[in-house]
């Protein structure tokens, strides 16, 4: 009788950890779906929704361990329909599925004789006014690689891995708020929905990991004018603007990037080479490899 009565003890236990594992998901749900709508205008579907993505390549000058290292980036734009729960991408058509616009950005540089393979990602819902559902990092080098992923289930749950002692394996919550990672794209779906004046901001994640800094909100002044927006943050010593088109669709031109390298202050910049609107996914045959030479790449 005993252990008949312990069986039920356990799956009592079991079931009501299910159950409140449930309503977390349900509340996790509704606190990314359901904020204030946007409204999108026709331009924009027009645009965003033609069966395209953007690609856009820069000149990059990067500085690291005090020295200016030339490279290249590539912001890469595309809506896709994102599963809010498992939040990935939705291999199918579902009425919980939300839109969102993907920016993958990718810098390429040499650091000597090693190279340096930088990766963000972020999702920005675009039918209603809330933060990225997902920010991912990932940097590779010779002396190992980094990875950091920070989803939004109405705080933000971040885990991280890198290969430096101290920050080896990580996972903690962070209140949610403005992420820098996810401005990038909310510029392009309008620049007016930019945060402005004195802000709590989580600086990029690639910049916290490279200087091996804490990641969370610092105090961030944000300063919108008709050709750039700007973000600096004072306990940093580091800001980053990001020049624009201030006609739609806001492409983005080229940005700089002032902060303190082998003790001094160095500027990373950033040139819009060439900008392509093309389904790059479709593009994978060795056909395609001339695209490249169109984006200067």
């Amino acid at each position: 009788m005993q252990t008949k009565l312990l069986s039920f003890s356990y799956l009592a236990i079991f079931g009501l950890s299910v159950l409140l594992l449930s309503c977390k998901d349900q509340e996790n749900f509704e606190s990314v779906a359901r904020a204030k709508p946007r409204d999108l205008s026709q331009e924009f579907k027009d645009y965003w929704y033609s069966g395209e993505a953007e690609i856009t390549s820069y000149q990059l000058e990067q500085p690291r361990y005090g020295e200016l290292r030339s490279g290249s980036a590539v912001l890469i734009f595309v809506t896709e329909d994102f599963l809010p729960k498992v939040q990935v991408k939705a291999n199918a058509q579902n009425p919980d599925n939300i839109p969102v616009l993907k920016l993958n950005t990718t810098k390429n540089y040499l650091t000597g004789i090693y190279p340096y393979s930088i990766m963000n990602s972020a999702f920005l819902p675009l039918t209603t006014k809330n933060h990225a559902i997902k920010v991912t990092n990932s940097i590779q080098e010779w002396c190992g690689q980094m990875y950091t992923q920070l989803n939004n289930r109405g705080e933000y749950y971040v885990e991280s891995h890198t290969y430096f002692e101290g920050e080896a394996d990580q996972k903690f919550t962070l209140p949610r708020g403005t992420v820098e990672d996810e401005i990038w794209a909310l510029l392009r779906v309008d620049p007016n929905e930019l945060p402005s004046g004195e802000k709590k901001i989580i600086p990029s994640i690639e910049y916290l990991r490279l200087h091996h800094l804490e990641l969370k909100p610092y105090k961030a002044i944000c300063t919108l004018s008709n050709v750039s927006y700007s973000i600096a943050y004072p306990e940093l010593n580091r800001t980053l603007t990001i020049n624009f088109e201030t006609a739609f669709p806001y492409a983005i031109t080229g940005w700089t990037e002032r902060f303190p390298s082998g003790n001094k202050e160095m500027t990373a910049t950033a040139s819009r080479i060439k900008s392509l609107k093309t389904p790059y996914w479709k593009q994978n045959a060795e056909k395609f490899v001339s695209l490249r030479d169109s984006l200067g790449l």
